[in-house]
């Protein structure tokens, strides 16, 4: 069974920086695209940023491209997602998914493409 485990969220005020970490077990994690959404209350589960298996190939929501940075440490089996500039607008709990992936790209931006979830971390950004 793989499992997904979040941390690093926490309250901030707005132009300041989290660190999100996502420690994965139970699972090759190096044969797996990762990637984060978020959600905020009253609203849909929303796409973050995503890792291909390789670590050579990431996307960004245009809400975060520029601000946001996610990265993978296969060695660690962790995947990270760097969260610079903050907005009020980023409060949501973050999640970390997964995904068996096969290639090199593993473009998956959809919820439903994801097949492990963690709990997810709260993310506040105070203005």
């Amino acid at each position: 069974q793989v499992r997904l485990v979040e941390s690093g969220g926490g309250l901030v005020q707005a132009g300041g920086s989290l660190r999100l970490s996502c420690a994965a077990s139970g699972h090759t994690f190096s044969t797996y695209a990762m990637a984060w959404f978020r959600q905020a209350p009253g609203k849909e589960r929303e796409f973050v940023a995503r890792i291909s298996r390789s670590g050579v190939s990431t996307s960004y929501a245009d809400s975060v491209k520029g601000r946001f940075t996610i990265s993978r440490d296969d060695a660690k089996n962790t995947v990270f997602l760097q969260m610079n500039s903050l907005k009020p607008e980023d409060t949501a709990v973050y999640y970390c998914a997964a995904k068996f992936a096969v290639g090199s790209i593993n473009y998956y931006i959809g919820a439903s493409q994801y097949d492990y979830w963690g709990q997810g971390t709260q993310v506040t950004v105070s203005s």
